[in-house]
């Protein structure tokens, strides 16, 4: 099994003309007509996931986030990209990341959030395309099984993604029945699930004053852009072990979210 081949499935799950037109997925570093000894999945590669890959024994790391987002005039370890830039090509660590086209894709990183919410009769909302025969779509929107009061979905919230506080407007007067979704920093999608009429709507990030003017017209939950994306490497590792039989791919252990709440 060749990397190459890892590669090429993951970005036939999720092709690379989905992802913004700001954004830097794909292929970051190394080489790819090279074996696989292993896949280290994660949301974002640090020097402490090189390491790890390093100690698990794997030459590829694939991650949600990509490592090189700016350009980089440098690579003199002034900073963590660099750093970690340094590291990989010294050990032979091929680098992929697959960001907004996996966050696009059906089956992707919005579907795997109401997977763990349990939605039913998913669908697109927001700006929608067509590539290679893959639909994706800036947002999800489904239903849940029973309605929840607006406090028993904030506190699902809380338990299902491990969110140390989930930031609300007012709560809710009226039961929850269909959510809108979009993981990462969402908040542009906000008028969107509104359009569509969905009773809350979930994403990472919101801007302070996007709070505003919405009080009992939807239910904002912030649950935090780690933790709305935190289940991106399942994604990974399924993908993987069903389009490349037999190879070893590895969850990471590290929590990377530099955000604390003390």
């Amino acid at each position: 099994m060749k990397i190459k081949e890892v590669i090429g499935a993951l970005e036939q799950f999720a092709p690379l003309p989905l992802q913004a037109n700001y954004d830097n997925a794909g292929l970051q570093i190394g080489l790819t007509d090279v074996e696989l000894s292993g896949a280290l999945l994660c949301l974002d590669v640090t020097p402490k996931v090189v390491d790890e890959a390093i100690a698990k024994g794997c030459n590829l790391i694939v991650s949600h986030h990509p490592l090189i987002f700016h350009k980089l005039e440098r690579i003199a370890d002034e900073n963590e990209v660099q750093i970690t830039v340094r590291q990989a090509i010294e050990h032979h660590i091929t680098i992929v990341s697959m960001h907004t086209n996996m966050d696009s894709a059906k089956g992707g990183v919005n579907y795997k959030i109401a997977e763990k919410l349990g939605l039913r009769n998913l669908r697109f909302f927001g700006k929608q395309v067509l590539v290679n025969g893959i639909e994706g779509g800036d947002g999800v929107v489904g239903e849940v099984h029973e309605e929840l009061a607006a406090d028993d979905f904030v506190m699902m919230l809380k338990k299902r993604f491990d969110a140390e506080c989930i930031q609300c407007n007012q709560l809710l007067c009226r039961p929850i029945r269909t959510i809108a979704i979009c993981g990462g920093a969402g908040s542009f999608l906000l008028p969107g699930a509104i359009e569509t009429g969905a009773d809350a709507f979930i994403t990472g990030e919101m801007h302070y004053h996007e709070f505003f003017g919405h009080d009992q017209e939807i239910q904002i939950a912030v649950i935090g852009h780690y933790q709305s994306e935190q289940f991106t490497n399942e994604i990974f590792k399924s993908i993987i072990e069903e389009r490349c039989s037999g190879a070893r791919c590895v969850l990471t252990e590290i929590n990377t979210n530099p955000i604390i709440y003390l």
